[in-house]
């Protein structure tokens, strides 16, 4: 009769179990751990009388190699039934289907409130990143830096700061921009750097790129202008001439212009001037080469050291009467001349070309003008001796004498 009674309870028992066991269908969303990870899937308890299966592809919204990536053994995780064969045992949950539910709302929401998420790149593919946002979000090459990226292999595991730029649920597409949030921050700094700048300020920099007009230098994550005329106190045919690509330079705020997002530098502004560099390296007298630079009417204009100019007047370009300069020199020509006067302070060298050369010898003067400076012709005979000073007088007495007798 006991054993009877055990039975029966035991029987009680195992339907009383049964009924407390929750059941599902197919759709569900429930709640699980992770108890076990396999390479292909992981094994989750949901309560159920037998545990369920999350296949490798229903374990992120992005591909992943092992099951252990997307998850943990212990990971509390919500799950929605994708299918379910009591008579096989055989329970199939998908988390991939609630995180995309979960992550379109989220993603709709940080679209409309400009909202920075951060998300780690999965994978390298043409054309772009593959980026886990409980979704598969894909960043274009064009939206991954402020700057061209020729080479993204690097890249995969990096974690990137995006912004949600479009979201189409139908096309399951969404796209994010790293490159909005670097051109938000380079704006906000930008304004900030350009309103601490003052005119003559002189700030350490990086040349960024050179253009036909001069060179982009950045001065603490803007750039500023050092136009062509300002590389250097000397003429520079290129800019390429003077600096390169990431060299470190010195620089000197000409002018801001906060409207027009505008800095224009100096590079020379920074370095002796050429008048000061020359101060003690000339000395009057002295006789140096030069280039002549500018021919004008009252003379020419010779370089005589880099951006260091003096006047060579028209008297002084050659020993013989000369109309213009243009008769003797031509732009571009090197001559020899003789600093005359130098003052640094002023701006001012006056130099001599005829003074290092030596003076052409007088031409020969006709036969006449020779014996006239012999004193040779007086009267008509040119052989006649010139009296000496005693007769001379004595003529003249003499004659003067008669003269006057007459008026006795």
């Amino acid at each position: 009769m006991s054993e009877e009674i055990n039975v029966q309870e035991s029987a009680e028992a195992a339907n009383q179990e049964l009924l407390s066991v929750a059941t599902y269908k197919k759709g569900d969303i429930v709640k699980g751990k992770i108890v076990k990870i396999e390479d292909n899937q992981a094994i989750v308890d949901i309560g159920y009388k037998y545990d369920g299966i999350i296949p490798l592809k229903e374990l992120s919204s992005v591909s992943v190699d092992n099951a252990a990536e997307a998850v943990q053994v212990g990971q509390e995780v919500e799950l929605k039934v994708l299918s379910l064969d009591d008579n096989k045992e055989k329970l199939l949950l998908s988390k991939r289907a609630v995180d995309n539910e979960l992550s379109w709302n989220e993603l709709q929401a940080k679209l409309e409130q400009g909202t920075i998420i951060e998300a780690q790149v999965k994978e390298v593919v043409k054309g772009g990143l593959v980026v886990d946002v409980g979704l598969r979000g894909f960043v274009p090459a064009s939206m991954v830096e402020r700057h061209f990226v020729e080479d993204f292999s690097d890249y995969k595991g990096r974690t990137l700061r995006l912004k949600v730029k479009e979201l189409d649920r139908e096309k399951n597409k969404v796209v994010l921009s790293q490159k909005d949030v670097l051109d938000e921050e380079f704006e906000a700094n930008k304004k900030q750097v350009m309103s601490n700048l003052t005119v003559g300020q002189q700030l350490d920099g990086t040349v960024q790129r050179l253009t036909q007009f001069g060179a982009f230098v950045d001065i603490g994550g803007i750039d500023g202008l050092v136009h062509i005329s300002e590389m250097a106190w000397h003429h520079v045919e290129k800019p390429s001439d003077v600096v390169a690509e990431g060299d470190k330079v010195q620089v000197q705020v000409l002018k801001v212009d906060p409207e027009h997002d505008r800095i224009s530098l100096s590079i020379r502004a920074t370095q002796p001037g050429p008048w000061q560099q020359a101060a003690g390296s000339f000395q009057i007298g002295e006789i140096v080469k030069g280039e002549v630079k500018r021919l004008v009417n009252f003379g020419a204009f010779v370089e005589i050291a880099p951006g260091v100019e003096g006047l060579v007047h028209i008297s002084q370009i050659a020993h013989r009467h000369i109309g213009t300069p243009h008769e003797v020199l031509k732009e571009g020509q090197e001559v020899s001349v003789k600093i005359l006067d130098f003052n640094p302070a002023e701006k001012r060298v006056s130099l001599s070309i005829k003074e290092t050369e030596e003076a052409p010898e007088a031409p020969a003067k006709p036969e006449r003008e020779r014996r006239n400076d012999r004193g040779g012709s007086r009267g008509s005979n040119h052989n006649e001796p010139i009296p000496p000073r005693e007769s001379l007088n004595m003529t003249l007495g003499e004659r003067f004498g008669d003269k006057l007798s007459k008026f006795k």
